[in-house]
């Protein structure tokens, strides 16, 4: 996907009938975040989420060396800082955006500062072997405001996180693998392809009972185990009441693929 040109800052593509492909591509400057990349990624956003066909989402880049190199500084000096965030989606349009689907952030070269968080903002990684992760704010003088010190501590060791944060320093695909931050680790070449298997193993099951297992696991972290068990009753109640509920054990016992409605 490197040879991509710089005229449209958002690529979409379906593959697979139910996967979304989202490719951030400013390839000449690293795919740096501007106001016209925020505002077609938060609209690549919503579109997953309107489409009923569409299951899970890729976000990835076209340049193989570079994730996402964070915000476009000359958009920043030019006084434009407002325009990479949406009331929605927060920065790049995707940070802070309400998602019931999956994504899934195909992670090639770096990640840092914005990229870092974006991918911190998706659900599963796949990763390059050659990534590197990490949140190099503190040494210019920065914050990471798009969510990056806190879920990065969430999804590392607290003295890990601490580290990274403090130091700015980036962390390897293999470290990260072996922290739990990253999912996969294949050579560049096969980044995209391991994410899409990825998504297809997803894909494969019933949708409700995704969004709404999805719904409470991403909420593990953050409430205490009463209220955890209160809307894992709910959604329980959501699913079971599903035709999708009625149509996996019939196809169990009638040994075929499940025909999923999503209902």
């Amino acid at each position: 996907m490197s040879e991509f040109a710089d005229n449209n800052e958002i690529l979409f593509e379906i593959v697979d009938q139910a996967i979304a492909v989202v490719t951030l591509n400013r390839p000449r400057v690293r795919n740096a975040i501007n106001g016209a990349l925020t505002q077609k990624l938060d609209a690549a956003v919503k579109r997953v989420e309107q489409d009923p066909s569409i299951r899970v989402a890729i976000l990835t880049s076209s340049n193989d060396r570079v994730f996402c190199a964070g915000a476009d500084l000359s958009e920043i000096a030019a006084g434009r800082a407002d325009t990479l965030s949406t009331e929605d989606g927060g920065f790049a349009g995707f940070a802070h955006h309400f998602r019931t689907k999956p994504w899934i952030a195909a992670v090639r070269g770096s990640a840092l500062a914005g990229g870092c968080e974006l991918s911190l903002a998706c659900d599963m990684i796949v990763a390059s072997d050659n990534a590197q992760f990490g949140l190099p704010e503190v040494k210019r003088g920065l914050f990471a405001g798009a969510g990056g010190v806190y879920r990065l501590a969430r999804a590392l060791p607290r003295h890990i996180a601490l580290e990274l944060i403090a130091t700015g320093d980036p962390l390897s695909a293999d470290r990260a693998y072996a922290l739990g931050l990253v999912n996969r680790v294949v050579p560049l070449d096969q980044v995209l392809e391991a994410a899409c298997a990825l998504g297809a193993a997803i894909a494969a099951n019933a949708p409700l009972s995704v969004r709404e297992s999805l719904a409470v696991g991403r909420l593990a972290a953050d409430l205490a185990e009463k209220d955890l068990f209160v809307l894992s009753q709910q959604a329980s109640e959501r699913v079971f009441a599903s035709n999708d509920a009625k149509e996996g054990p019939r196809a169990f016992l009638e040994k075929r693929a499940a025909r999923w409605s999503g209902t």
